[in-house]
């Protein structure tokens, strides 16, 4: 059934009212929530605060590095240490190595740009910190609403957005109600601010309904792959902070590692590959358990134990790729608009400020008593603020990076240890990742090792791992416009690169010993990284929202 016939057969939907709807219950939003219910305080004002969160719980689907800059934390809530927030872990050295098959040769620590140097951030696991911000969002008085993901959005007679609609439940997997189907329920709000993450499922909608991305660069991504060991107490170092670039990834491909030190003798290990690669037989996955074999990393690892595991796609076009960030009755936050410091390495920090100058326009835009309009005065603000300073500083690293290893590497170093980022020229992105695929007849095929189920590992023991569950008899969260095109263009011409780029073992070709080959999509062990909706090279696969609560459940990730 359609959404529509559904809402005349079982509606109207059950609809409520807020000054401010906040769609996404990670660093963004939370922030967002928190900084509104503070300015109400200060100035003895009421405002009415949502956050919808698609995870079963706040922190379920928060995955990154991570190594937090403590700077918008700070404006935020001055006082963190003393309320208990979970930086714990200084970060106490740094090290970039490049690798080769065989040797790390380490960057002497003069070399490192300033954007390379951890002196005074943190180790992190971001979806703890994220924990905290929902206690001290809940403290305010902000209503938190997790499981409940924001599925679609609603707009006023004048076409400016009036809120957000939730998930339907109890589907079956034909698209039919079950006994236990619910309407979705409709959120309205004198503004909505957007804040899922990098490719966010309503932002894509945003952008294109109202053309914010015109006079931007493509958006530009990466695919970060993570796991979280616990290793022997002798090789930990609380606080060291290694960065790789080079193998196993060839030069042409940009990409890079962390390996980063927490408490408790666990360390962060993950791997970056850049969605833009040409090769549709490179399987980013493997390349990351292929890395944990070098020896400059295998030594950290050997006789630990793996705990968690997930992957998630990252923004990375930088400051040149940034859409217009508002419309009416609206503003997209953090990573769904692509605020991360690539150079950096770091997102959350952007994300909380962001959240805050966001929330301080919707704030005022509410007092005054006006609604639906667009929030300018956020897009004003950030391009006044030490975040823009820092991304216009960054604004070519992308760029150079994407020229190759060496090139890059030079280039960068020039603009960044030797002028601070502080170049008359800006380098622009000509394609969208998706567009970079080239025809599997035009390269060979990679050939992995086998996992050792010791240092390395297949997808289905690591999506285990990651507690991944959705409801089995509900709607495909993963759609195709045309159910055609993954067997008669991506098998016949890529060679099937869904099933090496998605990290999570969703997509797989049956039949193809038979004659009769199909794509079979195992939407259960879906991770929501969303590489598959960048990737794709017809932009086919579209990622919508499963039922709520469905997908990681990540612990200390």
């Amino acid at each position: 059934m359609t959404p529509t016939s559904l809402v005349e057969q079982y509606g109207p939907r059950e609809s409520m009212e807020y000054d401010v709807v906040i769609v996404g219950g990670g660093p963004a939003g939370l922030s967002a929530a928190i900084r509104l219910k503070q300015l109400a305080a200060e100035k003895g004002k009421e405002i009415s605060v949502v956050v919808l969160e698609k995870g079963s719980e706040i922190g379920a689907h928060i995955l990154s590095g991570a190594v937090m800059d403590p700077r918008a934390i700070s404006e935020l809530i001055p006082d963190w240490k003393a309320q208990g927030a979970p930086l714990d872990v200084e970060v106490t050295e740094d090290r970039f190595l490049f690798l080769t098959q065989d040797s790390a040769r380490k960057l002497p620590s003069w070399a490192l740009p300033a954007s390379l140097q951890n002196h005074g951030n943190y180790v992190i696991s971001l979806a703890n910190v994220v924990r905290w911000l929902g206690q001290q969002a809940e403290a305010l008085g902000v209503e938190i609403f997790p499981g409940f993901p924001a599925a679609e959005v609603l707009y006023n007679d004048d076409g400016s957005v009036k809120g957000v609609v939730t998930g339907n439940m109890g589907l079956g997997r034909d698209g039919e109600p079950t006994d236990h189907f619910q309407l979705g329920m409709e959120l309205h709000a004198k503004y909505t601010l957007f804040c899922e993450g990098a490719r966010g499922h309503l932002g894509r909608q945003l952008g294109e309904r109202f053309k914010l991305a015109k006079d931007a660069d493509p958006q530009v991504y990466g695919i970060g792959i993570k796991e979280l060991w616990e290793i022997d107490p002798a090789k930990h170092k609380p606080g060291l902070v290694v960065h790789t670039a080079g193998w196993p990834l060839e030069n042409d491909t940009y990409g890079g590692s962390f390996l980063y030190h927490l408490d408790n003798n666990q360390v962060m290990v993950g791997f970056v590959v850049g969605l833009a690669y040409q090769n549709p037989y490179l399987s980013p996955f493997e390349e990351f358990q292929r890395y944990k074999t070098h020896p400059a990393i295998r030594t950290f690892l050997e006789g630990g134990k793996r705990v968690s595991y997930g992957a998630r796609a990252i923004t990375a076009g930088g400051l040149v790729s940034l859409p217009k960030l508002v419309f009416p009755g609206g503003a997209i936050v953090g990573d769904d608009a692509g605020f991360l410091n690539v150079s950096r390495i770091k997102g959350s920090h952007a994300a909380i400020k962001t959240g805050m100058l966001a929330a301080e326009a919707a704030f005022d835009a509410v007092q005054a008593n006006r609604q639906h309009d667009e929030l300018s005065a956020y897009p004003a603000a950030f391009k006044t603020s030490w975040l823009h300073d820092e991304l216009h500083r960054a604004r070519n690293f992308k760029q150079w990076a994407s020229k190759g290893l060496w090139l890059g590497t030079l280039m960068n170093g020039i603009e960044q240890k030797l002028l601070g980022g502080n170049v008359p020229w800006t380098l622009h992105h000509q394609h969208a990742d998706h567009e970079c695929l080239k025809p599997a007849s035009q390269f060979k095929p990679i050939v992995y090792p086998k996992p050792d189920n010791k240092l390395t590992f297949d997808r289905l023991s690591s999506v285990f791992i990651s507690n991944t569950n959705h409801e089995e008899n509900q709607p495909v969260h993963l759609t195709l416009k045309d159910a055609g095109v993954p067997v008669n263009l991506n098998l016949a011409t890529y060679a099937g690169p869904e099933q090496r780029y998605c990290p999570a073992g969703v997509y797989e070709f049956v039949g193809q010993e038979e004659g009769q080959p199909r794509l079979q999509i195992n939407a259960q062990n879906c991770v929501h990284c969303k590489t598959c909706d960048i990737k794709d090279p017809t932009q086919n696969i579209v990622w919508v929202t499963p039922e709520g609560g469905g997908g990681p459940n990540y612990p200390n990730m």
